[in-house]
């Protein structure tokens, strides 16, 4: 699909997309969850609707009523052997070590870039844990067969935190006890908050954290209550971040449906706003942002690197050069995001310098009107979205439909604020 965006003044109330991350989460909870949970205000996303197609194929009755989700679980019992992630990091580092908890043989894969995506780490920690496992060459497809039993083991933070997420549900579930994960270099702290805040809400064991570098299981044991249970799917502050981003370029807009006190990473993205300038304020749980004299800001996005792409669109049109840290972080997503974020606001002429760990983006010279290719990245072709807000020119992306892996109504929403956005097939 193409997608083009007319540059456009946007006005009105928009309610943000569900958190991926946290219903992911819940998801995984649920089917470890004995008993019938009935989740509200379900996520529609592909990686979304990859995680409920996951969680049946381990046993779970998933029933679809539109405003709610209700899951039935007896705990795993895996009815496929074969198990598709889709395109999403977080589903194949965190399903598979909780599919591990089966004895029985099974396939796991994803689609799109996971399937070039590392997954080393697989074999290094699983057969710690008496999991059976072969790949190809640390990459997917992933053969294993259980079950996990919790051990004390050293695992390394430093790429990402879904792996952890996984091996946390499944000790967990496994009421593991007097054991101990040893973390080295933890990245993206926040996303592991995220998945202790899920495990207390379904009442799992939750480890003591020392430091986030110890996750001590205690000696104790642990009846998860059963029965029905409900969960409410929060705003995801990683959508939310390109319509703050849209309202500081081009309009007063009022934005639904997020937590203030929420424990996502990108929840950050209110400092860069304030930072750089922007009009923002909250009031009776609704957020309103516009546009004001924008600079340059400093930034540190190490724990929330999906922040980039949204950064960059706002430090576009901020004056001065604008510094963001962590570029490191951004190799191993849908795209080496730093590079693509380079070339894609490089053709609307914007200049990016990479120096290790640091982005520095020169901002506040205006934007062109071009031509770009999302890198079948979601949070490229909304970057680039966003960004074309303000340009001199409209702005053609293609592989547009790359936004469907994580917010699949972002040009519908874009719409609803009064941008021009047409979208044509190939």
């Amino acid at each position: 699909m193409i997608a083009t965006i007319s540059p456009s003044s946007i006005k009105g109330d928009i309610r943000a997309p569900r958190s991926k991350s946290d219903m992911q989460r819940a998801c995984a909870a649920a089917l470890l969850h004995l008993g019938t949970t009935t989740i509200h205000d379900p996520g529609r996303s592909n990686d979304d609707q990859a995680a409920l197609d996951v969680i049946s194929k381990l046993g779970a009755t998933v029933v679809d009523k539109g405003s709610v989700i209700e899951i039935a679980s007896k705990g795993i019992d895996s009815v496929s052997d074969q198990l598709n992630c889709g395109e999403s990091g977080l589903g194949i580092r965190m399903f598979t070590p909780i599919a591990a908890l089966s004895s029985k043989p099974l396939i796991i894969t994803g689609s799109g870039s996971l399937v070039k995506r590392p997954m080393d780490f697989f074999d290094e920690i699983f057969p710690q844990l008496h999991i059976k496992i072969q790949s190809e060459g640390g990459k997917l497809p992933l053969a294993i067969q259980g079950p996990l039993t919790p051990k004390t083991i050293t695992v390394d933070g430093s790429l990402s935190s879904q792996f952890l997420t996984g091996l946390l549900m499944a000790f967990s579930a496994a009421n593991a006890k007097g054991v101990t994960i040893h973390v080295k270099d933890l990245k993206s702290k926040p996303y592991i908050d995220l998945t202790l805040s899920v495990l207390q809400s379904f009442g799992m064991k939750i480890p003591y954290v020392l430091r986030y570098e110890e996750f001590i299981f205690d000696d104790t044991d642990h009846v998860q209550p059963s029965g029905d249970f409900e969960y409410h799917v929060e705003g995801d502050w990683s959508g939310a971040a390109f319509l703050f981003v849209a309202g500081a370029i081009s309009g007063d807009i009022r934005i639904l449906g997020m937590r203030a006190d929420s424990v996502q990473a990108d929840r950050k993205i209110l400092e860069a706003i304030t930072d750089a300038g922007a009009k923002l304020q909250l009031n009776d749980g609704v957020y309103q942002v516009g546009p004001g004299q924008l600079k340059a800001f400093s930034f540190d996005a190490t724990e929330c690197p999906d922040l980039f792409p949204p950064l960059v669109a706002l430090a576009a049109y901020c004056e001065g050069v604008t510094t963001i840290t962590g570029a490191l972080r951004l190799t191993h997503k849908e795209s080496n995001r730093a590079l693509t974020l380079q070339d894609v606001f490089g053709k609307m002429g914007i200049q990016i310098d990479l120096e290790e760990d640091l982005m520095k983006v020169h901002g506040g010279m205006g934007l062109k009107s071009a031509e770009i290719h999302s890198h079948h990245d979601h949070r490229i072709a909304m970057a680039a979205a966003v960004a074309a807000l303000g340009a001199d020119g409209p702005v053609t992306i293609e592989d547009a439909e790359a936004i469907d892996k994580s917010y699949p109504e972002f040009y519908v929403d874009l719409r609803r604020l009064g941008t021009g956005v047409s979208l044509r097939k190939f």
